[in-house]
């Protein structure tokens, strides 16, 4: 079987294709494929899978390919964008690149989802990225997890390093919201047993260790097996949005991962009946012992610990000066994609009160400001990266614009799950400007204008669904009175 697995570079991706070259052919996906080397049954590709033809490339001859990604941590040198809608756009990206391949089956790793009825942030994104992934045809199957304890990653180390550098805990009310840890080898057992079974189909599976446990216990027994005495003093007052900062700061993870985590923490995370597979989804390994693994200096899947940094540099290590900007807005029910689009450019010289200006002929635009002869920014339509659901102007120039042959600036219009809401997107876009300066004016002015939008095209959904409703009782009193 041919596989494609997305992440292969990260801490779950890495682990798992240890384990799929031994009987499948991989070929194995990361943003950067500097001193990564081909092996036997493994081929490396370099992908942007924000780019829909990069995931088109990467999807030829695929018989089933490995959804390992998330959006928590920045995607540019400047980002900015909420992590579920980058999440979003990539999901949409890799299912639709699957069906048009002829992919049989799509995995991917998710969080154990609770029936609650507000989800937050991070776990409501993860169940979007579900319904996308599925929304072409191809079945998916889902393992989802809770916390999953191994020696890198997100949430574990977080745990870890704070039982390791505090003297103390003071325990908010989530500490007693319950969770099944699984550890990171019962994970990927768990991957690969999914990957297998091709009788699985279109599901979702949880998956979690021996034992069901409230946060203060995880606490409690990550200490012990480090040896440490732990007093902690329970102070319920204390809201998650507080301690967000200082668990960023001792963890030495970035705000933009510390955030999603811990306002999931006031869910209840546990496996259910209705998402139980026999032979997946109950993990044999005991909580202490998979503290016991990823602690070791180096565990069983030849990972060693990471040291201490503090998160003031971002986790994004790129030369270029590139912009990814990505907001969603909604829209009134009956405006297509196209017309968002249309609306949009011609918005921008209306709500400016022509401080701005826009010009559109055919598939060319051009923005402009008064004082300055040439425009600032010109987009180009390209019909092979458009369709019903999405349009893309390519970013081909103007003063605002760093413009070099064979690139890929864009902005792109996108709807996703058929709703009422578009995504406006600008991605591996460069400006003129010198860095710190457009960090404090264009920038800036880029997100307030595009909130703006978004005030302007819901107000308009809500007046236009508003007008319906008025329209259908007028019309129904006509035929009472009939």
């Amino acid at each position: 079987m041919k596989i494609l697995l997305t992440g292969a570079s990260g801490y779950i991706g890495g682990n798992l294709l240890k384990e799929l070259k031994k009987n499948h052919e991989v070929i194995a996906v990361s943003r950067s494929t500097k001193n990564k080397e081909n092996e036997e049954n493994v081929t490396w590709v370099a992908a942007d899978l924000f780019a829909p033809e990069d995931n088109e490339r990467v999807m030829k001859d695929i018989d089933l390919a490995v959804y390992l990604v998330h959006s928590m941590q920045p995607q540019a040198k400047l980002t900015q964008a909420k992590f579920e809608d980058m999440d979003a756009l990539l999901a949409d990206n890799f299912a639709r690149a699957a069906a048009n391949n002829g992919v049989k089956r799509i995995v991917y790793l998710s969080g154990i989802v609770p029936d609650d009825e507000k989800l937050s942030r991070h776990l409501a994104s993860r169940l979007e990225c579900e319904k996308i992934l599925g929304s072409f045809g191809v079945p998916v199957t889902t393992l989802r997890a809770g916390l999953i304890v191994g020696p890198k990653g997100s949430s574990f180390p977080i745990l870890q390093s704070l039982v390791e550098r505090l003297p103390g805990l003071v325990l908010p009310s989530w500490a007693y919201n319950r969770t099944h840890p699984v550890a990171l080898r019962d994970l990927i057992d768990g991957l690969l047993a999914v990957i297998e079974r091709e009788d699985l189909g279109q599901q979702s599976i949880d998956i979690g260790g021996p034992e069901e446990m409230n946060y203060r216990e995880l606490f409690e027994e990550t200490a012990e097996v480090l040896g440490k005495k732990l007093p902690m003093v329970d102070l319920p007052i204390i809201p998650v949005w507080l301690s967000k900062a200082w668990v960023a700061l001792i963890s030495g993870k970035p705000i933009e991962m510390v955030g999603p985590l811990l306002d999931s923490l006031v869910h209840d995370m546990v496996i259910t009946p209705e998402h139980t597979v026999e032979g997946i989804t109950n993990a044999p390994t005991p909580f202490k012992e998979s503290v016991r693994l990823a602690t070791e200096n180096q565990d069983s899947l030849g990972y060693t610990l990471p040291s201490f940094s503090l998160p003031l540099k971002k986790d994004v290590e790129n030369p270029k000066n590139d912009v990814k900007s990505i907001q969603r807005v909604t829209i009134p029910e009956h405006w297509s994609v196209q017309h968002t689009a249309s609306y949009y450019l011609q918005w921008l010289s209306r709500s400016s009160l022509k401080i701005v200006g826009t010009s559109v002929n055919d598939n060319h635009a051009e923005i402009r400001l008064p004082i300055l002869k040439d425009p600032i920014l010109t987009l180009d339509y390209s019909p092979e990266r458009s369709r019903e659901d999405a349009v893309t102007y390519m970013i081909s120039g103007g003063r605002l614009a760093r413009v070099q042959e064979g690139g890929r600036a864009r902005l792109v219009f996108r709807r996703v799950l058929d709703e009422s809401r578009v995504i406006i997107a600008i991605h591996e876009y460069e400006p003129a400007l010198p860095w710190f300066i457009y960090t404090l004016t264009q920038a800036r002015v880029h997100l307030i204008v595009m909130t703006v939008f978004g005030y302007e095209t819901a107000a308009l959904a809500k007046f236009y669904k508003l007008r319906e409703k008025l329209g259908a009782r007028k019309a129904q009193g006509r035929h009472v009175v009939a």
